[in-house]
């Protein structure tokens, strides 16, 4: 049983707290288990009936013995201080390929191999000679310096951009990261189009945006995917996200603190140094006072609780597949093994020219003609997701992760425009295969295709994203703003704090607001 499914549903114990955590996300079940155990009596409450928000494990499909991470799906940016500090029972697997991204050159199926000894291989087999592999090798050995100066300031009080640009302490790296566009780099960097291509999906993965956008959103996300765990690497969360949220809460209830489902914060109110919470249940509404409320939700959502004006509105611009195969499907390009192939990042219609035609395509209203997308396997890794009968077919789950797709796409006709997405992402990748991958689809205990898909739109209704957005809002850069606050997690009232995805070096499953909002509370 997991630990969701343990939480009780009645009335708080209490009607004080000196801590009120509003939803019980990740990042909330982060700050909830670091203030119990600090000696503070707290409170999570959660309006769905479990635990996890977008960090969950889910048996997707009816009579099928699969927990997929439905939403949510890799590791990176959860520092390992938050794994040991709390004493989680929780590990990730390296997955054996980093990527694979096919292409089809000279009428011949090819494609970039990248993880193992022979990457360097697959890029003189790709570009005809070394030129490419040693620039790659050079631009992310400078990204991994990055990533070791920075990824540790993520659970320390913000620091200014000057001290930051100080620890970097390398200004070709910084001006590539944190001034200019990302593209400009790209474009300065290599030559080839499909590795162009691969290296600026690290700054749209979550983020709709052209590789030169004046405004550097591109150039914060790509950062915050490059420098996890100080390395850049994206790791498979053993048993499934599901295993990250339930040890989070079984950390938090050990630690003293309650949690309670199905009870819906609707309202904050605080003159700075009391607050109170307006709680409804199925049953009933009640006032809950607490010293201090951590909102983990959107900055949406806090603008909405507290009666404020709200922020810009948040666009998403992805489409979620989530998928059971009987069997992993055959490649046209015969010199890869598809278990390595999915193992990794699938990149599919990723090449540098195709990604900026389907930002034109999508800024201009239409549904990309090609839709990026990428791909894998967590099942090839952590096979425990899967009931043993399935692992003994040859069973595996399938994640895919499409790029370009805002709301706005969906607004008028939400699933017409997601059949329409779904086919067209799903018709780019049968280009590489020997088969359809739909008939390499399982059947649910009813009979139906075991694959399902999420727009913008479904994540909103489902999650309370706002406008879909995975990340709540456009990321920010790692550094003191006059808005920002010590820790970046402040409002504009003392004891409200928000430690959701929407605060600074919020994003990803990474229990960094969670963290950081408590230390501010505590007064760290």
């Amino acid at each position: 049983m997991s630990a969701a499914e343990t939480h009780p549903t009645g009335p708080p114990a209490s009607d004080r707290y000196d801590a009120v955590i509003v939803g019980g996300g990740h990042n909330g079940l982060v700050a909830a288990a670091y203030l119990a155990r600090a000696g503070q009596s707290v409170l999570v409450l959660e309006r769905l009936a479990g635990t996890g928000g977008a960090a969950v494990s889910t048996q997707a499909f009816a009579g099928i013995d699969a927990r997929l991470s439905r939403y949510s799906y890799l590791v990176s940016l959860l520092p390992d201080k938050i794994v040991k500090d709390l004493g989680l029972d929780f590990a990730v697997r390296k997955r054996p390929v980093s990527s694979y991204t096919p292409v089809v050159r000279a009428g011949r199926p090819t494609g970039l191999l990248v993880g193992g000894e022979g990457t360097r291989d697959s890029f003189a087999a790709l570009t005809g000679g070394d030129r490419e592999y040693e620039a790659w090798q050079r631009f992310y050995g400078m990204t991994r310096r990055v990533a070791e100066r920075v990824f540790p300031t993520l659970t320390e009080p913000l620091p200014d951009r000057g001290a930051l640009r100080a620890r970097v302490d390398d200004q070709e790296a910084w001006r590539t990261l944190f001034e200019e566009p990302i593209g400009a780099a790209v474009e300065r960097t290599f030559q080839d189009d499909l590795v162009r291509g691969v290296v600026l999906t690290d700054a749209l993965i979550g983020t709709f945006a052209d590789a030169h956008d004046p405004s550097l959103i591109q150039n914060r996300c790509f950062l915050y995917h490059v420098i996890g765990g100080s390395t850049g690497d994206w790791d498979v969360p053993v048993g499934g996200m599901g295993a990250l949220t339930d040890a989070l809460a079984g950390a938090a209830r050990a630690a003293g603190a309650e949690i309670r489902v199905l009870h819906e914060a609707t309202r904050i109110d605080t003159d700075g140094t009391r607050a109170e919470v307006t709680v409804r249940s199925a049953d009933a509404e009640h006032v809950v006072a607490a010293r201090r409320v951590l909102v983990n939700a959107s900055p949406q959502e806090l603008s909405a609780l507290l009666g404020e004006a709200p922020p810009a509105p948040a666009e998403g611009a992805q489409l979620k597949v989530n998928m059971l195969l009987t069997r992993l499907p055959k490649l046209r390009d015969r010199s890869v093994d598809p278990r390595g192939a999915f193992a990794g990042t699938f990149h599919v219609a990723e090449g540098y020219g195709q990604l900026a035609d389907a930002y034109r395509e999508a800024s201009a209203g239409r549904l990309p003609a090609a839709p990026p997308s990428e791909i894998y396997c967590h099942s090839l890794t952590d096979p425990s997701i899967l009931g043993p009968g399935l692992a003994a077919r040859g069973y595996h789950t399938l994640t895919l992760f499409g790029l370009h797709a805002p709301a706005r796409l969906f607004a008028e006709d939400n699933e017409a425009a997601r059949t329409a997405l779904l086919d067209a992402t799903l018709a780019q990748l049968d280009a590489h295969l020997e088969e359809p991958l739909t008939d390499c689809l399982a059947l649910d205990g009813d009979g139906r295709p075991c694959i399902e898909a999420k727009s913008p739109l479904d994540l909103e209704r489902d999650l309370g994203l706002p406008g879909g957005h995975i990340f709540h809002g456009d990321l920010s850069f790692p550094y003191v703003t006059e808005a920002s606050g010590r820790w970046g997690v402040e409002t504009a009232h003392t004891n409200v704090l928000l430690c959701g995805a929407g605060a600074v070096r919020g994003g990803g499953v990474s229990g960094v607001p969670g963290h950081n909002a408590a230390m501010a509370a505590l007064g760290h």
